[in-house]
């Protein structure tokens, strides 16, 4: 369990939520977690349980469905949820497609999305990656042209988290192809709309109760009015929602990283070798010694990042630098974590196993680790 003892950027209100949500992650998540692994996806009653008990976007607003709490409440569910040690898409909808339909979408669009998202009853997905693209957002080529009072979508997408489960899609597409960056936006897909059609769960190294799928579009004809935002200012939606996304993975980084950590010092002090415990010999001290002063760091830091977002002055750099530094040290610990369980932690049996496989893709996702140095080196 994470010792919230020492936080700074949360209070009373955010760890009474805290211990709401340990509950509810224990009788509807926790029991099933290998279950989730084995079949790809975390169906969706769960969903609906943790949309009954508040915890799906807790920051919409109570005209549109939700709570009105701040960011924070997200960060507690984020960090219990990687500590918990799940992959599923639960934080992408909080704490990113989320922000898209409140702050984008009109009256129509709020009201037919925003209700549904708070109860669990509508799951939501972003589109961006393109085989052949990767970070480089610019260069889709997903097409949505005008016809009449509809957009024509064609073009593909992959590595799309919660695509199998999604009800609804924000899409990234250009609708005027010859405009660059100028000439792209989003656009609403619903599930079922005809020449939408969602591939194969993908097979991942890791995070495999996370859906995550190719999705095809041939010819899907939507309203001109299911664009999200303006016409042609998706690329500046989309950079205008960065320091929260990966805010939001820094936060995720850490936890995991915690849980990694506490689960190298539990096998290390129960398991013997050569007359002593494994905790006994200097090497694994040492290791673990340094591990926990990263983490100490890590968590402090943390703390920092939340409440500047809080108030409104995380920036862009600072949120990539973030991103960076935990999935960087995440995936150190998880390493030398699972070094440390010796031949048990190549075991699927022990959580180590799955919290290493998992951990790989955060520096990936949401901005490679090369992406953040060269975000973070224009801010020099």
């Amino acid at each position: 369990m994470l010792d919230t003892a020492y936080r700074t950027a949360y209070n009373e209100d955010h760890e009474a939520f805290r211990d709401t949500v340990r509950k509810v992650l224990s009788e509807h998540m926790e029991p099933y977690l290998d279950q989730h692994e084995e079949e790809g996806v975390v169906p969706k009653k769960a969903w609906k349980a943790l949309g009954e008990a508040g915890m799906l976007c807790p920051t919409v607003k109570e005209e549109n469905g939700g709570l009105g709490l701040d960011f924070g409440f997200n960060c507690v569910l984020a960090e219990e949820l990687a500590y918990l040690g799940t992959s599923a898409g639960f934080t992408l909808q909080n704490d990113i497609t989320v922000n898209y339909f409140e702050r984008l979408g009109s009256e129509e669009q709020k009201a037919k999305y925003l209700p549904g998202m708070v109860s669990g009853d509508i799951i939501t997905a972003i589109a961006m990656t393109e085989p052949g693209t990767g970070s480089d957002l610019q260069g889709i080529r997903t097409t949505a042209i005008e016809d009449g009072n509809h957009l024509v979508i064609n073009g593909s997408k992959t590595y799309i988290t919660n695509g199998q489960n999604a009800d609804v899609v924000i899409v990234v597409a250009k609708t005027d192809p010859a405009a660059g960056a100028k000439g792209t936006s989003l656009v609403l897909v619903d599930a079922g709309t005809e020449g939408f059609e969602k591939g194969r769960n993908l097979d991942k190294i890791g995070q495999h109760s996370a859906d995550t799928s190719e999705l095809f579009f041939q010819d899907v004809r939507v309203p001109k009015t299911n664009i999200l935002g303006g016409e042609g200012r998706g690329f500046v939606h989309l950079m205008e929602e960065l320091p929260q996304e990966r805010l939001s993975i820094a936060v995720s980084a850490q936890g995991g990283a915690q849980r990694a950590f506490d689960e190298a010092v539990k096998f290390t002090k129960d398991r013997k070798a050569f007359g002593s415990t494994v905790f006994e010999f200097q090497n694994t001290k040492f290791t673990l010694a340094d591990l926990k002063a990263k983490l100490q760091v890590g968590w402090a830091h943390l703390d920092w990042a939340i409440a500047r977002h809080l108030r409104g002055e995380l920036t862009t750099d600072e949120a990539s630098a973030a991103k960076l530094w935990h999935t960087e040290m995440q995936w150190e610990c998880v390493d030398a974590a699972l070094q440390l369980h010796g031949g048990a932690g190549y075991m699927n049996e022990y959580a180590i196993a799955r919290l290493w496989r998992d951990a790989r893709v955060q520096r990936i996702y949401g901005g490679t680790s090369e992406i953040m140095k060269e975000v973070i080196s224009r801010s020099i």
